[in-house]
């Protein structure tokens, strides 16, 4: 496998959070996606699921009912147990797993988990030095606190959708699910800050990331605008790409983007183009008169750019050093020399699925690599297996199964 991303059932690859248990009570993609970075670096990610699972399980493309494109893709290095927490023996089943776990996230509503019995202070009852992390929609201090929150209501929220309708008729998402996994990435850096901060203390805690709050800061970063300054000293929002002309540009045989960012690219691309008048002319070597007249900038390049072909001006781009691409469609992202060359695609078998493309863990560990080491499982596929570890017997299980408590699908044993 290259860059030390292994995949198999390889369950012996210790990972930088080799050790620790996650019990991962999360669905749809926020929370998966997030556990599933914890789990490529090494934690034992115990997935808790309803007896007809995570609802992204019917979402995407499947082979088989249950295991779609986007659960697949969410959801390895986890191990399933299919319970019925709405009846006392299936919480109280949680509640045995509960001790023997270094972290518990959810992204239920508040009053719903506390209506299972799982809210902080009940968990913590049980394991005092427990990272608790609620992945809400909305911070819990604010009127819309109970509000549910999906990655359409976020982009409406957020100001991005608005954002995007600049130019068209009507507002628009952008066509992937940016909040769900901003926060996501969120949930996770916030539960390895907390276990850093249990190492040196011993201390658990509650975490809270809420997604509309997180998401309108990712936005802000650059779109705070003269919202900085108080009073302000004009409107929120990045002028450069507000404004228009910072797209894609035609060629003779498709599209290219082409970005010059510094004096340096600027000067080159005039010189390169033949227009030599624009260096003084719109002062190229000056950052704020450059920026000023950057709208110009982006008209010459889009007026210059249907003279050549993507590989011409690539062959200029790349003898410049100007940030450039051609642009690729989504299907041909496997073929794209960078991404063949540095293996992010990979194959693994999976038990039900066939074999199965995936993406690899992107970060690289030098001493504790990140590894796929387990594919997506079935629901319930490990029940029996997560319920040894913490003493219950095959009896019981059996008696479990036998009254719909929990699920174990009869193949995996």
């Amino acid at each position: 496998m290259a860059n030390g991303a292994q995949s198999g059932d390889n369950r012996d690859a210790a990972g930088p959070l080799s050790g620790m248990r996650v019990l991962d009570l999360t669905s749809v993609v926020l929370g998966p996606l997030a556990t599933q970075i914890l789990g490529d670096y090494g934690a034992d990610i115990i997935k808790v699921e309803s007896l007809t699972g995570d609802m992204m399980r019917a979402n995407g493309v499947s082979r088989n009912k249950g295991m779609s494109s986007i659960f697949l893709a969410l959801n390895r290095n986890k191990r399933s147990l299919g319970v019925n927490l709405q009846t006392p023996e299936g919480a109280s089943l949680l509640a045995r797993l509960i001790p023997s776990v270094d972290v518990l996230v959810h992204n239920m509503r508040t009053d719903a988990i506390a209506r299972l019995g799982f809210g902080y202070d009940a968990v913590r009852s049980l394991n005092p030095e427990i990272i608790y992390c609620a992945a809400t929609g909305f911070d819990q201090d604010g009127p819309d606190r109970a509000k549910p929150a999906f990655d359409d209501i976020i982009q409406a929220a957020s100001g991005l959708a608005a954002m995007v309708s600049i130019g068209r008729d009507r507002p628009a998402y952008v066509p992937t699910l940016v909040a769900d996994k901003t926060a996501g990435m969120a949930v996770a850096n916030a539960i390895l800050a907390a276990l850093f901060h249990r190492q040196r203390s011993g201390e658990g805690q509650f975490i809270e990331v809420p997604m509309f709050e997180t998401f309108a800061a990712f936005m802000l970063a650059e779109h705070l605008g003269g919202m900085t300054f108080e009073p302000p000293a004009g409107p929120a929002g990045y002028a450069r790409l507000l404004e228009g002309g910072r797209a894609p540009s035609p060629t003779k045989d498709g599209h290219i983007a082409i970005l010059p960012y510094t004096a340096a690219h600027w000067i080159a691309f005039a010189r390169a183009i033949g227009r030599e008048d624009l260096v003084a002319g719109l002062e190229l070597d000056d950052p704020n008169r450059r920026n000023a007249n950057i709208q110009k900038l982006y008209r010459v390049v889009a007026e210059e750019t249907p003279k050549r072909t993507c590989a011409e001006w690539m062959a200029i781009c790349e003898r410049l050093d100007i940030p450039a691409s051609a642009l690729t469609a989504i299907d041909a992202l496997p073929a794209h020399p960078q991404l063949e060359a540095s293996g992010l695609f990979q194959t693994m078998p999976h038990p039900s699925e066939g074999t199965l493309r995936y993406v690899r863990p992107t970060t690289k560990f030098s001493r504790s690599p990140a590894s796929v080491r387990i594919p997506a499982p079935r629901i319930g596929e490990h029940s029996r297996e997560l319920l040894r570890e913490v003493g219950v017997t095959d009896g019981e299980i059996d008696a479990l199964i036998a009254r719909g408590i929990i699920l174990q699908p009869q193949t995996s044993e």
